[in-house]
């Protein structure tokens, strides 16, 4: 019957039934054994800032994304991590992967006509005019955020990277043999430009990803190390096919743009996947609530650099020292040991190409994605294994190392191509798998709001070590020259 209702139809539990008898309203008593009614705080009782209450700010897009967490589908955003990795190292592999070019072909007393001694400091020179701005703007970027935020610095640095490839391409296509020196300062002026460039884009690629759960801060560093692995297979490839040394650095260095320009495009791209919004959402609204309660206390907005630094410090150290480690042997150490076994599989003509390039960042390529599954050891003996690849400095010099124009008096005794691949391939392992190791830890030392600024002071930690490391290669040569046993 309309207007008729049973206790089936309220449903009524206990306590809706205490409420129900009691209709006269003066008091009302609890069913015996049932907890009086517990009504959850208001909304307005949560401490929420007044704008958020009011679902000021809000747009139905955000608040569909804070209600259903959406997923990484097909690890999109991962592979695009994993891509700007590639192009955050891609210059710096492309100049010294092209040695062979640059040496043996434009600064050749063969293409020249003369003798110079460009071709002879060639690495040592370009490892300074690379490492130096590069070393300098990735610290500086830090804390001064050259360009200001993520997206305007990204997207002008591999701007300025596309120009410098192709006026790199353009000078390869030119006839310089007329004038090496000009020639030879170009490129290095070309150099300068590309790392200051590349510092800040790299250093920036990483506070991205310290905005994501540290896989993805892995992704960039597997990146980095697909980069080298990329350009090692390409120079090859260039070395084998290409008619001449000409035509092949012209591909080689087209090559560099196609990837250059896929960064910037996908960039762009990130902003519309679902999943990267979600997690700048979160970090936002986490800076947002630090910065109310900043300043509701009076504190500056200004990151706390040294509280970062100090909890990072660690990781920092690792980063610094697993890097120094591998740019001191890879790659001028690493290129100058020589064959010694004429029946070895790989031939002379080959031997850097195959032993040194391709080795060194295959495997540092597999140690990085070994990481991204297992994360061992923790974040506190990490530094175990890192210190113990300094073994690998003296475990280098006693192999066939051989450098141009030095004469050797320290004995060799690692004298076997077999036994040399083994320790060339558990360095570049260790040193891919360790760097994402202390990369993917370093954001998690700090509190969330802070993660970007942590993810920073990694990059810089990684360039410090690439920087002195490559300085330390330049020794190795003295060394072997002049110690003895």
């Amino acid at each position: 019957m309309a207007g008729t209702y049973t206790k089936k139809d309220f449903g009524a539990g206990p306590e809706e039934q205490t409420l129900l008898k009691d209709s006269n309203g003066t008091r009302i008593v609890p069913a015996k054994g049932c907890e009086p009614v517990r009504l959850s705080p208001g909304w307005e009782g949560t401490g929420r800032p007044d704008d958020e209450l009011n679902f000021k700010g809000v747009t139905m897009d955000q608040a569909d994304l804070e209600l259903n967490p959406p997923r990484d589908r097909l690890n999109l955003v991962f592979f695009i991590l994993i891509l700007h990795g590639i192009g955050a190292l891609m210059p710096w592999n492309m100049f010294i992967t092209a040695k062979e070019y640059f040496v043996s072909y434009k600064l050749s007393k063969e293409y020249t006509g003369v003798d110079t001694n460009y071709a002879t400091n060639f690495l040592a020179y370009l490892g300074s005019a690379a490492q130096v701005p590069n070393f300098l703007f990735n610290w500086l970027n830090v804390f001064l955020q050259f360009g200001g935020n993520l997206t305007t610095r990204i997207v002008w640095s591999i701007f300025v990277l596309v120009l410098v490839f192709v006026f790199t391409v353009v000078l390869a296509m030119t006839d310089s043999s007329g004038w090496p020196g000009i020639f030879f300062w170009i490129t290095m002026v070309s150099v300068v430009i590309v790392n200051t460039a590349n510092g800040i884009y790299q250093n920036s690629v990483f506070g991205m990803a310290a905005k994501l759960p540290s896989k993805y801060t892995g992704a960039v560093v597997l990146g980095s190390n697909i980069s080298g692995t990329f350009t090692a297979i390409i120079s090859f490839l260039a070395q084998v096919m290409a008619p001449n040394a000409r035509t092949a650095a012209i591909y080689y260095f087209i090559t560099a743009l196609f990837i250059l320009l896929a960064c910037f495009d996908t960039y762009f791209a990130l902003p519309i996947n679902r999943f990267y919004r979600y997690h700048e959402l979160l970090h936002q609204k986490e800076a947002n609530k630090r910065q109310l309660e900043n300043s509701s206390r009076g504190i500056t907005q200004r990151p706390p650099y040294w509280s970062v630094f100090k909890a990072c410090f660690p990781q920092l150290f690792n980063t610094f020292l697993i890097f120094f480690v591998t740019l001191a042997l890879f790659p001028s150490v690493q290129s100058d040991i020589r064959l010694s076994d004429k029946d070895f599989f790989v031939p002379t003509e080959y031997y850097s190409s195959v032993m040194c390039f391709l080795t060194f960042n295959i495997t540092a390529m597999l140690g990085s994605t070994i990481a991204s599954l297992v994360q061992w050891p923790s974040k506190k003996y990490l530094i175990i294994p890192v210190v113990l690849r300094l073994a690998y400095l003296p475990l280098f010099l006693l192999c066939k190392y051989e450098p141009v124009k030095t004469e050797r008096i320290l004995p060799i005794l690692i004298d076997n191509d077999w036994i040399y691949w083994v320790i060339a391939m558990t360095m570049g392992l260790s040193s891919g798998y360790l760097s994402s190791l202390s990369m993917m830890y370093c954001p998690r030392m700090v509190d969330s709001q802070h993660a970007s600024t942590a993810g920073m002071f990694g990059a810089a930690s990684l360039i410090t070590g690439i920087f002195t490391g490559v300085l330390f290669s330049m020794v190795m040569p003295s060394i072997v020259a002049n110690l003895t046993f």
